[in-house]
């Protein structure tokens, strides 16, 4: 059963250009709840404004910005009510080729902005006396595929945070759940080749970059089995951030639900055998 929205306090949502952040705002602001929605460039936010939705410039990479987003919330609404750490990054391709600054940057967005961010309400939040920080995680945190080992070690970096912060902030009256969704439509289904190393022919991993973007996209790919909408996870991000008793874990998508399920079970040799059949290495 949902929050009462007169007293959950204001929700502000990372990462709202686009996306899961987008439609999570909308679905927020549709239910009656003060929502604040952030971006990097307050530009992208016309449409949530126009939808009543309040807007804040904020890069979650940079603590000024961090710290200046926040205090501008308490400042116009008090305490924030709801954290949803929505701002993600992802990074692929075999690790050896990935510069250290581009893994850096990956961890700045996934890992330190979302604790960052965390550490700037949680003040209010106690004070308060109430309070909720929503992650938006990922199956990559529960389940690991080669060429994605960036992302998916900043995402199980996500999931051991919350299990540390959950029990530390509960007797504050403030919870901590993660979200993890499968794949689902987004615009990173377009971005994710770019974000690939081009190390020229020469590379030994030239054949697996190319099949490793055929098995992602296809794996992404909108209308394909267990892939959802946008939309559809912001139901699960709604329910997790208003549900008056919120579990620790959400997990949005059949893959989600049994992919760690499949892999707990699978011996290593057999898991890196079949990914070997589905992104072939030469």
């Amino acid at each position: 059963m949902p929050a009462n929205t007169s007293n959950i306090g204001p929700v502000l949502i990372t990462g709202c250009s686009s996306g899961l952040g987008h439609a999570s705002a909308c679905l927020f602001r549709e239910a009656g709840y003060v929502t604040v929605a952030t971006a990097r460039d307050p530009a992208r936010l016309a449409d949530l404004k126009t939808r009543g939705c309040d807007t804040v410039a904020l890069d979650v990479t940079d603590a000024a910005s961090r710290a200046s987003a926040v205090a501008e919330v308490e400042r116009r609404h008090g305490a924030v009510g709801v954290l949803i750490n929505n701002a993600g990054y992802g990074q692929y391709g075999p690790l050896e080729e990935i510069p250290l600054d581009e893994i850096r940057l990956t961890f700045e967005t996934n890992v330190f902005g979302l604790i960052g961010m965390s550490q700037l309400v949680l003040p209010g939040m106690r004070k308060a006396g109430r309070g909720r920080i929503v992650n938006i995680s990922s199956v990559a945190g529960r389940v690991s595929t080669p060429g994605g080992g960036v992302y998916h070690m900043s995402k199980y970096c996500v999931e051991a945070a919350a299990d540390a912060l959950r029990p530390e902030v509960a007797p504050f009256g403030i919870d901590v759940v993660n979200v993890l969704p499968g794949p689902f439509v987004s615009a990173y289904r377009g971005k994710l080749l770019h974000s690939m190393p081009d190390t020229g022919q020469g590379s030994p991993y030239l054949v697996f970059k190319r099949n490793l973007g055929v098995w992602m996209q296809d794996f992404l790919e909108p209308g394909a089995f267990g892939v959802l909408t946008s939309a559809e996870v912001a139901q699960v991000v709604f329910k997790a951030g208003t549900a008056r008793r919120p579990r620790s874990r959400y997990y949005a998508g059949f893959t989600a639900r049994w992919g760690p399920v499949g892999r707990a079970l699978a011996p290593d040799r057999l898991v890196d055998f079949f990914m070997r059949r589905q992104i072939p290495p030469k």
